[in-house]
């Protein structure tokens, strides 16, 4: 097998079979030419639920719905280990870092809805990191 190709079927060889099927997974569900340019990710393990994760998933599901964007996709995962900021929610525009904005409320996921995935700018004032959470 060419140092290019991915095992598609069969018995995985080596850790490098494992990390290109990975790459090809990550790139397979990830931000692509299938209509959606941004996606927002909710983080509701127990401590964003607790912290009010709920109520930053509805405020971005009425802000989508009040754009007609159709690009856009809203999504929920767990926790991701940063409990002491929730509720957190990364935003990924394709081309870009996913920004991970921490410590929210209704009105800065708006804000945040608004700048970053309807125009493109990331709310540093509101942001945790940059890049992926692993």
């Amino acid at each position: 097998m060419a140092s290019s190709e991915t095992p598609k079927a069969g018995k995985i060889s080596s850790l490098k079979d494992l990390q290109a099927i990975k790459e090809r997974v990550l790139t397979d569900t990830a931000l692509r030419a299938d209509g959606y340019k941004v996606c927002i990710t909710v983080h509701m393990g127990t401590c964003g639920i607790a912290a009010g994760a709920r109520e930053i998933m509805n405020t971005l599901m009425d802000e989508l719905a009040a754009s007609g964007r159709r690009d856009i996709r809203i999504t929920t995962s767990g926790c991701i280990g940063v409990c002491v900021h929730e509720p957190v929610m990364t935003v990924e525009r394709l081309n870009s870092e996913p920004v991970i904005y921490a410590k929210l409320d209704a009105n800065k996921a708006r804000l945040i809805f608004r700048e970053d995935a309807l125009g493109g700018k990331t709310v540093s004032q509101l942001a945790l990191g940059v890049g992926k959470e692993s």
